[in-house]
């Protein structure tokens, strides 16, 4: 395959990645506030049923992640074919979810509860096995270094804009109109996939399956999931607040949440030269390290704001933007190269890759599980701005984060810049 035909074939394949992060963004991010907001549903039992799909959804990743090498085992087309039905289950699902008010005559709090429960392991459904089936492909793809490396690169630089477009769109447009263009983008990316070239079909592993359970006996590899969740957790809390944030401590006009979301992640995005260059002068731990005390000094910086501050929480944002970069490059690079330690870890890597997405849809449970309960029983509801209620607010939003980012940051010190990260890999097969 020459050059050109490479790029081409990346970019079909990659478009998809846009619309999958297009989604995950009003999810995780607008969806707690809309409900709260909108609809006046509880934030305790919000983050329950937040918490309960969240964990049910990591709990089905590994279930999908087989599903979908049978399907692909079998033949790339009847893989195509269940990812469409996938696609139209994601499109519903995120517009049943949103607008339940079309659908249901003066819902109660409880009937709104019940339809954002369902209608969330729908979408996620949808979500999971569209996003693990498009990977799963991707993998497979081949090729030289330089090959594999362009088809990441194009599936991630297609789905940074997915995030940037997510981050923008609902607060100008409206959320209808981020609907419909998510759905034009769904349809279109699910079209090129379709279009670019297949994989070879992999050759049935029983290994592989029997060896799930294997990276969890490895101590450094339980070491490093045990850093990125907390890590993650402390990412996910200020990520489910920042609207209630914006809205309520801040009190910014409705026009200027793109710009804070919008920054926050463009600042990510030209941050990942910056860390690349870090990791070469400091190593991976220690610059991983430096961008967790980065984003701490920042939010302690958050808890100063008041009414009014929205210039200083924008550069706040475009800070913590800047050290989210490390979040987003450096771990993945951490447990790449600890799976590269041996010939038996990279036939764990698989493996080891489920178990760290379930971590990272775990983070998100958690987080939305235990701080909007939290929020509550200190006494905020959206629209409340007692001196009381609000400070709970920074609290959760800007200390509880940091408290966790700490806790990161000493176990990253004492159980991998120390210990190191160089497993044993035991019975492998």
């Amino acid at each position: 395959m020459t050059a050109a035909h490479g790029w081409r074939n990346a970019t079909l394949y990659g478009l998809l990645g846009l619309p999958l992060a297009f989604a995950a963004l009003p999810l995780y991010v607008i969806l707690p506030n809309h409900y709260a907001r909108e609809f006046g549903v509880p934030l305790a039992a919000l983050g329950a049923v937040l918490l309960a799909a969240r964990l049910l959804d990591a709990l089905l990743d590994p279930w999908l992640g087989r599903l979908s090498d049978r399907l692909l085992g079998r033949s790339p087309h009847l893989l195509l074919r269940w990812s469409a039905l996938a696609a139209v289950l994601l499109a519903c699902g995120m517009v049943l979810l949103f607008f339940p008010d079309r659908f249901l005559h003066a819902p109660a709090a409880s009937d709104l509860l019940l339809w954002a429960a369902f209608m969330l392991v729908l979408t996620y459904l949808g979500y999971s096995l569209l996003s693990i089936a498009h990977q799963a492909w991707g993998a497979l793809l081949g090729g030289d270094e330089a090959q594999r490396s362009r088809i990441t690169g194009v599936r991630e630089g297609f789905a940074l804009v997915g995030v940037l477009i997510a981050s923008v769109l609902p607060g100008w447009l409206g959320l209808p109109a981020a609907m419909l263009v998510f759905s034009a983008f769904l349809v279109l990316g699910w079209w090129c996939w379709r279009a670019s070239l297949p994989p070879p079909a992999p050759k049935p592993d029983g290994a592989a399956v029997a060896s799930v359970w294997l990276p969890l006996r490895e101590p450094c590899f339980r070491r490093l999931l045990g850093v990125f969740m907390l890590n993650g957790i402390a990412s996910a809390v200020p990520a489910t607040l920042v609207l209630f944030f914006v809205q309520d401590r801040l009190q910014a006009p409705a026009a200027m949440e793109p710009a804070f979301l919008g920054s926050y992640f463009l600042s990510a995005a030209l941050s990942m030269p910056l860390w690349l260059a870090a990791v070469k002068r400091w190593g991976i731990e220690r610059s991983w390290l430096a961008g967790m005390l980065a984003s701490v000094a920042l939010f302690v910086g958050a808890a100063q704001l008041s009414s009014g501050d929205t210039t200083a929480f924008l550069w706040i944002c475009v800070g913590s933007g800047l050290a989210l970069g490390a979040d987003l490059a450096l771990p993945g690079a951490l447990l790449a190269g600890m799976i590269s330690h041996s010939t038996a870890g990279a036939r764990l890597a698989g493996a080891c890759f489920g178990w760290w997405n379930f971590a990272a849809k775990l983070n998100l449970a958690l987080a939305a599980g235990l701080a909007l309960p939290l929020l509550q029983w200190l006494g905020y509801a959206p629209g409340v701005r007692e001196p009381q209620a609000l400070q709970a607010l920074t609290w959760a939003y800007c200390l509880l984060p940091c408290l966790l980012k700490l806790l990161a940051a000493l176990a990253l010190y004492l159980a991998i810049m120390r210990a190191g990260l160089r497993p044993t890999w035991e019975n492998p097969s």
